[in-house]
């Protein structure tokens, strides 16, 4: 199988994923900026932001960018999927919401 030479790091989001996007990304920012080791990683999440906060039609990110956001989502989703399998009604049905969108997000990014 070939390698892409190129690869497109455009992408269309609606409006609710944009928007869970944001909190995503601020949520990792307000956790990682005070471990000085993280310094880089903050830098890219609020690239990630700006980029949300300017969103009209498409979001264009660096290589670099959407590996470390679909990382974080991945994990997120790895976290997520063991609170829904150890959850009682109430919190399955909230954490299942969350799982979803964070899912439909990461199959976004992967295309």
């Amino acid at each position: 199988m070939k390698k892409k030479l190129f690869q497109n790091y455009e992408y269309e989001f609606d409006k609710n994923e944009a928007k869970v996007l944001s909190s995503f990304a601020k949520q990792a920012v307000k956790q990682m900026e005070t471990d000085d080791r993280l310094v880089r990683e903050v830098k890219i999440f609020n690239s990630v932001l700006q980029k949300l906060d300017n969103y009209h039609d498409k979001i264009k990110f660096t290589k670099e960018e959407k590996t470390k956001l679909s990382f974080q989502l991945n994990e997120n989703i790895k976290h997520l999927q063991g609170k829904v399998d150890n959850a009682w009604f109430l919190t399955k049905w909230f954490y299942k919401n969350m799982l979803n969108q964070y899912s439909s997000i990461q199959s976004t990014l992967n295309n």
